[in-house]
């Protein structure tokens, strides 16, 4: 049953904790900008002080990244009491997306919910998932093993089709249709979904905060033995899906992860791994105008696409603006983000790579077709495991505008950290054919990490207001 109540702000149940957890942010900031060579901490001011809450009715600030360009995101701000809905299920939240339809709606997300699951909220199992359908995993591997099946076409007949008819079982239970001019949001800690792909499709003014994003994962993965030099193991499904034109999106203070199924527990077969992960977050087919701020992504390889195809006919030229601020990205392989046509501006995100991460570290950057990449004051912590050079990969794409980022609290120009590694057909060009203009604040890189760290990912308590220029006094 959907639980209707009046709109409430979101609030701290420790409030007391919550100020003293602001003012240790507050402490640990100074300190990690002490320790940077040269850098003089700047003494926390009185406003820097100052606090203020997720709440459910907060709209997109005026120029805070491409979201707020025309006529700005508001989602479900103004939705009616009738149009508030509590959700605790899979069939709750459902039945709260259908009910309202286009109108404003907020949809506030009490604790975490599996979405694999039945109208009772039991879990359900791939196999049970597979049950009818004829699918099974090793008969499949048995029909597509490429010593008998070969390399050089894609699977067909009884036991494919099986596992498309199981596919479309598990896609009826997690795909989650947004509709326009809504909110939803995490109400408490650990709100959010497993197993669960937010479908924004050819939508308009919708805002996704304060949730959780764990294990988006595909039952039955496709093997395509043409996929590469070795074949690959691929799968559907996005934790966010930003499609078909959707436009004035904004994702906040979300956190995005593989656990607890993550990469390096899975098996392999034909020498690749059976991959169950899709993206995190992608962006595609003639999308416009999203900004992507404050969220953390973690332990999760292929994460955020922004154009599908080098192909113009999915209506991606001219679209594909999107702002990425304030960004954890703690753990990932690759596509932070990888962009085709977009112009996209990524700016005050902190990058943490490691040697012993769940998945191999490949890129962070991808120049792909027609892109148009502005990459501004970020903040890498490689870990030893890439060189400056590493961080961008160049997919078609012939440029890009990089300024005032650090590696490993050095500043470096990252491109030119490229250049000088790259043979002479691949060098990057210096972007000079746009610049951001949309930006409410912008850290100094010296300030990104520790401020990444600690205000990004859901927030239930204070968290850190833009009050000036420099997002902090």
């Amino acid at each position: 049953m959907i639980t209707r109540t009046s709109p409430r702000p979101l609030a701290s149940l420790h409030s007391l904790a919550s100020t003293a957890q602001h003012l240790a942010c507050v402490a640990a900031a100074a300190a990690l900008v002490a320790t940077v060579p040269g850098v003089a901490a700047a003494a926390p001011t009185a406003d820097a002080a100052r606090v203020t809450a997720i709440t459910e009715r907060q709209v997109l600030g005026d120029g805070d990244g491409w979201g707020s360009a025309d006529g700005g995101t508001t989602g479900g701000s103004a939705a009616s009491s009738e149009h508030v809905y509590d959700v605790s299920t899979r069939s709750e939240l459902l039945a709260a997306l259908d009910s309202a339809g286009d109108e404003p709606t907020i949809v506030r997300v009490h604790g975490n919910i599996p979405m694999n699951a039945d109208e009772d909220g039991a879990p359900i199992t791939c196999e049970e998932l597979a049950a009818g359908t004829g699918f099974d995993l090793d008969a499949y591997l048995e029909a597509y093993d490429p010593e008998t099946w070969g390399t050089d076409r894609e699977p067909e007949g009884a036991q494919e089709d099986s596992r498309r008819a199981a596919a479309a079982k598990q896609s009826a239970l997690i795909a989650v249709p947004v509709p326009s001019n809504t909110t939803i949001i995490g109400a408490t800690g650990g709100a959010g979904f497993t197993g669960a792909s937010l479908s924004v499709k050819g939508v308009d003014n919708v805002i996704l905060r304060n949730l959780e994003f764990a294990d988006t994962y595909d039952c039955f993965p496709s093997w395509d033995p043409t996929d590469g030099a070795d074949g690959n193991w691929n799968s559907e499904y996005d934790s966010v899906r930003i499609v078909d034109g959707s436009t004035n999106i904004w994702v906040d203070h979300n956190a995005f992860t593989d656990e607890p199924m993550t990469d390096d527990q899975l098996p392999s077969y034909f020498g690749r791994i059976y991959q169950r992960h899709d993206g995190a977050l992608d962006l595609t087919n003639g999308s416009d105008l999203v900004t992507v701020s404050w969220n953390t992504f973690r332990d999760h390889d292929k994460l955020t696409l922004v154009g599908s195809t080098d192909s113009p006919d999915r209506g991606d030229p001219g679209r594909l603006r999107a702002t990425f601020h304030h960004n954890l990205y703690e753990g990932v392989g690759q596509r932070a983000p990888r962009v085709r046509f977009g112009q996209v501006d990524v700016y005050n995100n902190h990058y943490a790579i490691s040697e012993d991460q769940t998945v191999g570290y490949g890129y962070s950057l991808g120049v792909g077709y027609d892109s148009h990449l502005w990459v501004e004051a970020n903040s890498f912590t490689t870990g030893g495991a890439a060189e400056p050079g590493d961080l961008i990969s160049v997919l078609k794409g012939t440029e890009i505008a990089t300024h005032g980022n650090l590696v490993d609290r050095r500043e470096v120009d990252l491109r030119e950290a490229y250049n000088a590694q790259a043979p002479e057909d691949s060098q990057l060009a210096e972007d000079t054919s746009w610049e951001p203009a949309l930006r409410a604040c912008v850290d100094e890189v010296t300030r990104v990490d520790a401020a990444v760290q600690s205000w990004s990912g859901p927030r239930f308590g204070p968290v850190r207001g833009r009050i000036g220029a420099d997002c902090r006094s």
